[in-house]
């Protein structure tokens, strides 16, 4: 059974630590902060000219739902086009109607666009109407992969719906399971559900190195200050490597086994 371990990340030197913790493929993005927005053309480069593992790009023009005006459609096409230029291995990207199905058309278009690359539905799927026909709308759309928490707050609030989703797959499509991965969650729902490709950010907060701080000017997000710096873990990417490699050889060797006992 192939593996994933897919990383989010908003900086270069995230994309470093993510690389050097055992990263298979990273998401880049901008503002993970907010849920993650497109990356700038001078992050992208930078950090391809550090990864040399496959690098997919999030084309996500605003924050918010996935209805998006005529005019954010086109920044999108445009972007994959620049990116797919760029040298991007694959773009994360989706689009839905105002009665939260999918919009084929855009999609259909959207994945032209991206010619040879990868192509991934995010997590608009995580709120679509159906989840099921969403699947095999994506799969005859020649989508390659959907980055899906089963509809839920988080991947193990979301299991049930997400063996649903790995068995009707059946191989046709990539289940990317994503919010909440760790360690310990690739380790339960590797078990349980038999999901065998994760994503996660595997970020903690550090400080910021200003030494003077205006204590009466404040930027940041609600409970979140300017000087609080998201950075990728090496440890957490470590560990879920492990784990990850762990589990898929326990099943290996558990398949003679049970051939053994039919």
């Amino acid at each position: 059974m192939r593996t994933r371990l897919e990383v989010c990340i908003d900086s270069v030197e995230s994309a470093m630590i993510a690389q050097e913790g055992g990263a298979d493929r990273l998401e880049i993005c901008s503002n993970l902060v907010i849920g993650g927005t497109t990356p700038g053309v001078s992050q992208f480069k930078q950090i391809r000219k550090v990864c040399d593992i496959d690098l997919n790009v999030l084309i996500r023009p605003r924050f918010g739902d996935f209805l998006y005006t005529d005019a954010e459609f086109q920044m999108i096409a445009e972007d994959i086009r620049l990116f797919r230029e760029l040298g991007a291995d694959g773009v994360v990207v989706g689009c839905l109607k105002a009665d939260g199905s999918l919009d084929s058309e855009r999609m259909k278009f959207l994945r032209e666009q991206a010619g040879p690359m990868q192509m991934t539905l995010h997590r608009a799927f995580d709120v679509c109407r159906d989840p099921y026909q969403t699947l095999e709308e994506a799969v005859s759309l020649g989508i390659d992969t959907i980055l899906t928490s089963g509809q839920a707050s988080d991947c193990i609030n979301g299991k049930a719906v997400l063996k649903k989703l790995l068995l009707q797959a059946d191989g046709r499509i990539e289940i990317l399971v994503g919010s909440g991965v760790n360690a310990e969650v690739i380790r339960q729902l590797a078990g349980e559900i038999h999901a065998s490709s994760f994503h996660m950010s595997g970020k903690k907060m550090i400080s910021s190195g200003m030494e003077y701080r205006n204590p009466e000017v404040h930027m940041g997000l609600p409970g979140i200050g300017e000087f609080d710096i998201f950075r990728t873990d090496q440890e957490e990417i470590r560990r879920a490597r492990l784990v990850l490699e762990q589990q898929m050889n326990q099943d290996l060797i558990a398949i003679p086994e049970e051939r053994e006992s039919d």
